[in-house]
C-alpha cells in the first residue's frame, strides 16, 4: 500500500511538470498551428450542450472519440494526421476527448496536444483492469502518457461477464481504486462501459453509484432481442446518471445500402434518445471531423414519428450493424 501511495504520488508530480514542458515544446515545435487552435479554444462553442448526468459538467453534444477502424488516432504511423485532427476539434469547440490504456497511441497523441487546454476540456480515459492494484498501475501510466495530473472520467472498459463484476467489488476490487483515486482528487468522475451485454451494465449501476455510463445508442440496437436502449436508459434516468451513446453510425455499416442515408440521421437518432447527455464519435480525417460538428451544431431533436422512419430503414440490417454485441 505504501509503496503504491509513495510511486503514485511521485509519478503524478513528474507528470504535471512534464505536461507543462511537453505543452510548451509543442507549441514551439507547431507554432502557428498550435497558436491558431488556442486562439479559437478561447471563441464561445457553437456545438449546444447537455449536461452529463449528477456531474454538473456541461459537455458538447459531440466528443471525439480516440479508436476506430480508420481514425488516425489510435495508428502508430499516423501521427501527423491524429494531432492535426485532435487541433481542429479544439478550434471547432470539442472538449470533451474519450480514449482508453488500450487505444494503442492515442494518449500518446493526446498528451502532446491537450495539456495547454487541460482546465477547458472534459477528459475521459478507461482500463481494462479490474483489480485494486492493476487499475492504479494503469491509472499513472495513463496519465503519464497524456500529460495530465487528474482525469476528469476514469472509466472501467467494457464490462461483459459475471465475473467482471464480481471482480470489481471483491474487497481489493476495482472499486476500491475508483474511491482511492476520487479521494485523492486524482479524478473526478467514475464510470462503466459496455456494448456486450446490457445486463451486466445494469447489475453494476444499481451495486454502485457510477456517474456515467457509455453504451451503444443507434437505430440498428433498437431492433436487438436484448437491446441497450430500453433496457439501461429508463435505470440512467432514474439515477441521473449521465449517458454517453458509443456506436452511433456503427462503424459505418448504417449506412449500407438500404440503411440510413448519413451521419446526420445516425447521429440525430442518438441524441434524440431520452437521457443521453452527449455521444462520442471517431474521425478519420479533419474533413469527416468538420462533417461531423456540423452535424451536431445543427441537432434538432426527432418527433416520434422521424424516430420510428429512421428505424424502419435499420430493421433488415441490424444483425449486421450490431456485430459489436458479440465483443466480450
Amino acid at each position: 500500500m505504501e509503496r503504491i501511495s509513495t510511486r503514485r504520488n511521485f509519478l503524478i508530480t513528474s507528470v504535471a511538470v512534464a505536461g507543462s514542458v511537453i505543452g510548451v515544446n509543442s507549441l514551439q515545435n507547431n507554432n502557428q498551428s498550435n497558436n491558431n487552435a488556442k486562439i479559437q479554444a478561447q471563441i464561445p462553442l457553437s456545438i449546444p450542450e447537455r449536461t452529463l448526468g449528477n456531474t454538473g459538467i456541461k459537455v458538447p453534444l459531440l466528443g471525439l472519440g480516440g479508436a476506430g477502424r480508420n481514425t488516425p488516432l489510435d495508428k502508430y504511423n499516423q501521427e501527423k494526421e491524429a494531432i492535426e485532427i485532435i487541433e481542429r476539434a479544439l478550434e471547432l469547440g470539442i472538449k470533451y476527448f474519450d480514449t482508453a490504456a488500450s487505444y494503442g497511441t492515442n494518449e500518446d497523441y493526446l498528451g502532446k496536444v491537450l495539456p495547454p487546454y487541460r482546465e477547458q476540456i472534459f477528459l475521459a480515459t478507461k482500463t481494462y483492469n479490474r483489480n485494486r492494484d492493476e487499475m492504479w498501475r494503469e491509472l499513472e501510466r495513463s496519465l503519464k502518457r497524456l500529460n495530465t495530473d487528474y482525469l476528469d472520467l476514469w472509466q472501467l472498459h467494457s464490462l461483459s461477464s459475471s465475473a467482471h463484476i464480481e471482480n470489481i467489488f471483491r474487497k481489493n476490487g476495482g472499486i476500491k481504486a475508483i474511491e482511492e483515486a476520487k479521494e485523492q482528487k486524482i479524478i473526478r468522475f467514475a464510470g462503466i462501459t459496455g456494448h456486450h451485454e446490457p445486463s451486466f451494465i445494469i447489475e453494476a449501476l444499481r451495486r454502485y453509484p457510477f456517474d456515467t455510463t457509455l453504451i451503444p445508442i443507434n437505430a440498428a440496437e433498437i431492433h436487438h432481442p436484448r437491446s441497450f436502449l430500453p433496457a439501461v436508459l429508463p435505470i440512467a434516468k432514474q439515477k441521473n446518471i449521465g449517458v454517453i451513446a458509443m456506436k452511433v453510425p456503427a462503424y459505418g455499416k448504417l449506412f449500407q445500402p438500404g440503411g440510413l442515408t448519413g451521419i446526420q440521421q445516425a447521429m440525430n437518432y442518438s441524441l434524440s434518445q431520452p437521457g443521453v447527455s452527449c455521444c462520442i464519435i471517431p474521425a478519420d480525417s479533419v474533413q469527416q471531423l468538420e462533417e461531423n460538428v456540423q452535424v451536431a451544431s445543427n441537432f434538432q431533436q426527432l418527433q416520434k414519428t422521424q424516430l420510428a422512419a429512421i428505424e424502419k430503414r435499420t430493421a433488415n440490417i441490424w444483425r449486421d450493424s450490431t456485430f459489436y454485441r458479440a465483443w466480450g
